[in-house]
């Protein structure tokens, strides 16, 4: 405890909150204007970065260059864009930006392709088959928008891939593939992907633990899309959807930590399979490589033993406060029965970095009584960390922040900014955020680890806001 003390002040004194700011530019946002949206990305090929700002009347481009250099501004007025809203960007080969503007029911989408060189600018419609698809996620990845759907009745996915001002349809048919739950009764494709919507994961980029709970995830990996359903706790059901050919790969990983698992999950990363599993009596991780299914690392924890491979305490979160500590794995596990499971991994430099644990629904509020809780309606999450070396033998060091804890507790600490943006650049994370007081655009640069503050309080102590969902990346 003396320790963990004494490495909370520390981080207080030694977190820089801004590392470094790199650009602010005069803008006039409603912050509580539903029409006043923001987005801060790069361009993949280029690395430009750009800021698109949309109000009710304008839309304001913002180019600055790879060193972060402002090269030009635009602004275009938002005709025939009312009643919709920003959803996603793309890059075309010459380097100009889409926009993706959409109804707030998805029934169509208008491309509007920005031509920075002549200020000029024009627009397509896409009409979405709403009546008969629902859409399960959009994202965008390598400059290209996407948007992923599934058919109303039929055994089928789609998935659209906008650039270059096109929308190429790729359909994946299901219907020869079965599905079973844990007591080995058939289900329906539609009926789990229904139960439980499909997240996207960020392979690059830390995921914390409100996505990587969620049991059926999509992984965009070299023109392949990878889903893992979770869904049947004795297995992961896996599915290699090939863009380039429609073919679809089935592939079953089972989970062989525990008997009479009751709860379990996965998380696909650097071509490596972690699955965990868990009852009321213990839980397992198991690691296995991707291609051949050949299990790399098992480990297991029963409630009375100590789980000697955590590199942290074993944290109790309540609504993205400072976190309590737990001192016994059993308490863990009658916690982490009532909640969502999962792990998330994530590499920094040469380590594998672990979060374990258990995250609630958004919606869903849970009632817990512990000795040292009292017993009120909140949302908890429960977690513990480790490290995994490149030999994947679990290692005790001291863990210093990652960026994005660096952003979080900055984030944390705001009272009047709005429209965050934050992705990664170059070897660093940029957040990028709108200030209400200043009536600026401001991007700043954060990196892993503890710096010099700019700011100093020793009464705040900091929660480890990324391993769970206080905020929320845009």
């Amino acid at each position: 405890m003396k320790k963990l003390l004494f490495l909370l002040l520390f981080i207080c004194k030694s977190a820089l909150f801004g590392q470094t700011l790199l650009t602010s530019y005069p803008l006039d946002l409603k912050i509580n204007d539903e029409n006043s949206q923001v987005l801060n990305v790069e361009n993949t090929q280029t690395h430009d970065v750009y800021v698109f700002a949309a109000t009710t009347d304008n839309v304001t481009i913002l180019k600055y260059n790879s060193a972060l250099f402002l090269n030009d501004q635009f602004i275009f007025p938002k005709t025939n864009l009312e009643n919709r809203i920003l959803v996603g960007y793309s890059f075309g080969e010459d380097g100009n930006p889409n926009l993706y503007w959409a109804t707030e029911d998805f029934k169509d989408i208008i491309i509007a392709k920005y031509y920075l060189e002549t200020k000029t600018q024009k627009m397509l419609k896409f009409n979405f088959p709403f009546t008969t698809h629902d859409i399960l996620n959009f994202f965008q990845e390598n400059n290209v928008f996407y948007i992923l759907s599934k058919d109303k009745k039929e055994s089928t996915l789609t998935l659209y891939i906008f650039k270059n001002g096109t929308a190429e349809e790729k359909v994946f048919d299901f219907s020869s593939f079965k599905f079973q739950n844990r007591n080995t009764q058939f289900v329906t494709f539609n009926r789990i992907l229904d139960e439980d919507p499909i997240e996207k994961i960020e392979s690059a980029d830390f995921t914390p633990l409100d996505k990587s709970s969620k049991k059926n995830k999509a992984y965009l990996i070299n023109n392949h899309l990878i889903l893992t359903f979770d869904y049947n706790p004795k297995k992961t059901q896996l599915f290699d959807l090939d863009i380039e050919n429609h073919a679809i790969n089935e592939r079953t990983f089972n989970q062989s930590g525990i008997d009479n698992t009751n709860k379990s999950n996965s998380f696909l990363y650097d071509n490596k399979l972690y699955q965990l599993s868990v009852n009321k009596y213990a839980f397992a991780i198991t690691i296995k490589e991707y291609n051949s299914g050949k299990s790399l690392k098992e480990i297991k924890v029963l409630k009375n033993d100590t789980i000697k491979f955590k590199n942290s305490p074993l944290f109790l979160q309540t609504d993205g406060r400072k976190p309590a500590e737990l001192k016994k794995s059993s308490q863990f596990l009658n916690y982490l029965s009532l909640l969502n499971i999962g792990l998330s991994a994530f590499k920094n430099n040469q380590n594998t970095l672990l979060t374990i644990g258990g995250s609630p629904k958004e919606e869903d509020y849970y009632s817990y009584y512990n000795g040292d809780f009292p017993q009120i309606d909140q949302s908890r999450t429960i977690y513990f960390e480790s490290i995994l070396n490149k030999n994947l033998d679990f290692i005790q060091e001291p863990q210093q922040p990652l960026a994005i804890d660096n952003i979080y507790y900055f984030l944390g600490l705001q009272k009047r900014i709005a429209f965050q943006n934050i992705f990664k650049f170059k070897d660093y994370s940029i957040l990028g955020y709108y200030d209400n007081a200043t009536k600026q655009y401001i991007m700043r640069k954060f990196t892993d680890g503890f710096m010099q503050s700019e700011i100093t309080n020793p009464i705040i102590d900091k929660a480890v806001f990324s391993k769970t969902f206080p905020f929320k990346k845009p």
